[in-house]
């Protein structure tokens, strides 16, 4: 068992690694950013085009309010969040009791199974065909969990290469 476990953790495309690469972007980030509030009003989009880093919205392709493009705090902001919400899991609460993205998204899944069971309680379906394809459904999300990993851990390391070339460090980029 225990060889198993040094093996898994050792293979550069386990989830556990791609989720780690993106918690050490994101502590990264953190630790580089000592006054984040610089990064206000900073335009995320002042990249490079051999740089292809893709925008995450709010809320699974939400528009930014009032059409504002988000900047560099917000988005620091929402890395951060997200990391939070990897490391603590989906029922952290902030101290103004506010729902975490993700437990924003898990009650959203539960009313959405809810109306499916309602709807389809006349069609008759068995335990073992709502559970036939879960293998199928497990490595479609799986594919989506570590592209979408990938592309934060991107971002993470784009924004503190960002935030070190505003305040004249970059020397110091990695």
């Amino acid at each position: 068992m225990m060889q198993l476990c040094g093996s898994e953790s050792s293979n550069k495309h386990s989830l556990i690694n791609v989720m780690n690469r993106f918690i050490a972007a994101a502590n990264n980030m953190d630790e580089t950013i000592m006054v984040p509030s610089l990064l206000k009003d900073v335009p995320l989009e002042e990249q490079e085009s051999a740089d292809p880093v893709v925008v995450v919205n709010n809320n699974n392709n939400e528009p930014v309010p009032n059409g504002k493009q988000r900047d560099m705090y917000e988005h620091y902001l929402l890395l951060k969040s997200i990391k939070n919400d990897m490391e603590w899991g989906l029922f952290k609460k902030d101290g103004s009791g506010a729902s975490s993205f993700l437990e924003m998204a898990l009650k959203q899944e539960e009313q959405q199974q809810q109306q499916q069971q309602q709807e389809g309680g006349g069609r008759g379906e068995t335990p073992g065909e709502e559970t036939s394809d879960l293998e199928g459904q497990f490595h479609f999300h799986l594919r989506g969990l570590f592209g979408v990993l990938s592309k934060l851990t991107v971002q993470a390391d784009h924004l503190t290469n960002r935030y070190k070339r505003e305040i004249g460090g970059g020397n110091f980029i990695r």
